[in-house]
């Protein structure tokens, strides 16, 4: 089948724009976000117009990893956790070596809830791409999360995990986790932070 360009929108200012294009022409705007930094502080209304923007091209080629990723931040953003979910498993096939992809899509399983909510299979998962993010980099948030997940889940539900939740902890503190991060991770899960974290 022969290459088409796709045309759509602009999500800033809204000018006719080739979806191949990573930059808008017209505005400068960065049409690929791969950070979530950057859709977490973005407003709602924007955020909207991103999702509707990568829905074209996602219909002219479902599998690209680059447009995954950034449908898969912007869902995430928005709340729309089955469809985070699918976008981040996709971008999984295309890309193996990004530790921030890993760790996103493991937040997106709890699809809003407290890991205590969660079937044991989520759980399992959530730990498995944990542990995938840390084999690429080791970063605080990372670790700060597994111990949120094994303190609501394994903790109150009085099961044994190994590590535990407070050396999970510790291995977060040591790793140079910040209270940015762990604000900003509540605020995408939608959840209260435990006292003991």
């Amino acid at each position: 089948m022969p290459y088409q360009a796709v045309s759509t929108k602009c999500p800033n200012c809204g000018a006719p724009i080739d979806i191949d294009n990573p930059v808008c022409e017209f505005c400068g705007t960065k049409l690929y976000i791969t950070n979530y930094d950057t859709f977490f502080n973005m407003p709602d209304e924007k955020a909207h117009a991103y999702a509707d923007f990568y829905r074209v091209p996602l219909e002219a080629r479902p599998n690209n990893g680059r447009v995954n990723l950034s449908a898969a931040m912007c869902y995430l953003r928005l709340g729309l956790h089955s469809q985070a979910e699918k976008s981040f498993e996709r971008a999984m096939a295309d890309d193996m070596n990004n530790a921030d992809l890993y760790f996103y899509a493991a937040v997106a399983l709890l699809h809003g809830k407290r890991p205590f909510l969660a079937g044991r299979a989520a759980i399992l998962k959530i730990e498995e791409y944990v542990h995938a993010a840390l084999m690429i980099q080791r970063k605080g948030i990372y670790y700060y999360f597994l111990s949120y997940v094994k303190y609501d889940f394994y903790f109150n539900k009085h099961l044994r995990t190994s590590p535990t939740y407070q050396e999970e902890l510790q291995s977060a503190l040591r790793a140079g986790l910040t209270t940015r991060e762990v604000t900003q991770l509540y605020a995408t899960l939608g959840t209260q932070k435990p006292a003991c974290l």
